[in-house]
């Protein structure tokens, strides 16, 4: 199957062949919407569960990263085709100590695609930075992530500061060590277990 096809040149980090596959797709009369959340994203969420697991490593991971996001520019202007100006702006990054990358990113870049303005900070992001850039900004939503036990506390610990500094902005959090249970508790106004997830929950916040 073609969707197939797609994942298994982006688990392989093949970014020649990814976009082909993708624009092939495209020319077949496949909506851009499917192509994301059936292709692309599945190879990604694939990737993390491979990861977890051992069968992939963070090398192959980046690449396979680098392929969804060739894929996903051939895709981006019928994703965005419509659309009158961004629908908000999300500030996005992980918490200090984090590393991780690759959940946030896809995150970011389905939040672009899905029409919004996304200034994305990066990993080992401090909780002034959020603040600053979302001010900066004037963001809507300020979005979280970590996938580390460790640094989950940081999650709370930002909402917090950012409350107590007078931003009004709406928080979002992720990552595979959080839930809704977490996320109520550190005062968010969201949670997402994945990036379509992700995404129509700022669409529900943003409103």
């Amino acid at each position: 199957m073609p969707f197939e096809e797609i994942k298994q040149s982006i688990l392989e980090g093949d970014v020649d062949r990814t976009p082909d596959l993708v624009r092939t797709e495209m020319e077949a009369g496949t909506a851009a919407a499917t192509i994301l959340n059936d292709a692309l994203t599945a190879a990604m969420d694939e990737a993390g569960r491979r990861l977890s697991s051992g069968e992939m490593f963070i090398p192959e991971i980046l690449f396979a990263a680098d392929a969804m996001k060739a894929g996903l520019d051939v895709i981006r202007p019928s994703l965005l085709d419509g659309e009158e100006g961004a629908k908000g702006t999300v500030v996005i990054g992980g918490v200090k100590g984090d590393f991780h990358d690759i959940g946030k990113t896809l995150v970011a870049w389905m939040l672009e695609g899905a029409g919004f303005k996304v200034v994305d900070l990066g990993v080992d992001v401090a909780g002034e930075t959020f603040i600053d850039t979302a001010r900066e900004h004037n963001a809507d939503i300020i979005a979280m992530s970590t996938l580390m036990v460790t640094t989950m506390p940081l999650l709370g610990a930002n909402i917090k500061a950012a409350k107590a500094a007078g931003l009004d902005v709406k928080f979002v959090l992720g990552g595979a060590p959080v839930n809704q249970s977490y996320a109520d508790r550190s005062d968010a106004d969201g949670y997402a277990s994945d990036a379509p997830g992700a995404v129509a929950l700022v669409r529900e916040l943003i409103g």
